[in-house]
């Protein structure tokens, strides 16, 4: 049973499941917007909010989790400088969910996910 477990399983072991959404993560944060399925999307949606959540907190603890998650460190110190003077006025929300056409193979909902 699955009652109640929010987590999204995206057909995929725990440990395929943490390093999709790591890697997504890390992307997301580096160019700014990913391609990616509609159930991907809202998964790693989460995470992103989370790091730079941590960025906006700038503590010491907070770096070592994000460096802990984020697989670049250079982009760890860049999120950390920016997050403060970009989402500081911000208390959540910092992704944004585009709908796209379906994907040509398999008819995925496809979606866009980009930091606002």
């Amino acid at each position: 049973m699955r009652h109640r477990c929010r987590v999204s399983q995206l057909g995929k072991p725990a440990d395929q499941r943490k390093a999709l959404l790591r890697a997504l993560t890390t992307e997301l944060i580096r160019n700014g917007r990913i391609k990616t399925t509609k159930a991907r999307a809202r998964a790693v949606r989460s995470e992103a909010e989370r790091m730079i959540t941590l960025a906006k907190d700038g503590s010491l603890a907070a770096r070592r989790q994000a460096m802990g998650y984020i697989y670049d460190k250079q982009l760890v110190h860049a999120l950390f400088e920016q997050a403060s003077a970009r989402y500081g006025d911000r208390n959540g929300g910092y992704t944004r969910i585009l709908r796209t056409i379906p994907r040509r193979g398999d008819n995925a909902e496809m979606s866009i996910i980009e930091l606002t």
